[in-house]
């Protein structure tokens, strides 16, 4: 496996494993069964792509993304710590795109520094990135 190819796979994974813990940890704060439903459904969309990339990398005898435990505690921490006065529906979508916005970025920066990639791995990236900005649009109706 071409290491620019493992790079944005390894991405993508990291990408989908964040959305999928920031999900997890806002799941208990909701209160609305739609928006629930909604960001249920995300994640499940974020586990497929992860998923995609893990097979493609275990295809390839690429070694996959580890999740770091302390970023995982910083990343719930912060959720936390973000919801102590607000676990308003708004407050929690806007959380959710801001999270989205900067998983787009990484994936951008991700192709951009490994343009020598195959066309299948810019393919998952790209749609990952485009999952990323209907997820947006649809979060955008709770704010």
């Amino acid at each position: 496996m071409k290491h620019d190819d493992e790079m944005i796979l390894k991405e993508i994974q990291k990408n989908t494993q964040m959305g999928m813990t920031a999900i997890d940890t806002i799941l208990d704060k909701i209160e609305n069964d739609d928006f629930s439903m909604t960001l249920s459904k995300q994640s499940l969309h974020y586990a497929e792509l992860h998923n995609r990339a893990l097979d493609r990398i275990l295809r390839e005898n690429g070694e996959g993304y580890r999740p770091n435990q302390l970023e995982d505690m910083v990343l719930r921490g912060g959720i936390h710590a973000n919801t102590i006065f607000n676990i308003s529906r708004e407050h929690l979508a806007e959380m959710m795109i801001q999270g989205s916005n900067r998983g787009i970025t990484s994936m951008w920066k991700s192709l951009k520094h490994n343009g020598l990639a195959g066309d299948d791995t810019v393919e998952l990236a790209k749609e990952l990135m485009n999952f990323e900005v209907k997820s947006i649009e649809r979060l955008k109706e709770y704010l």
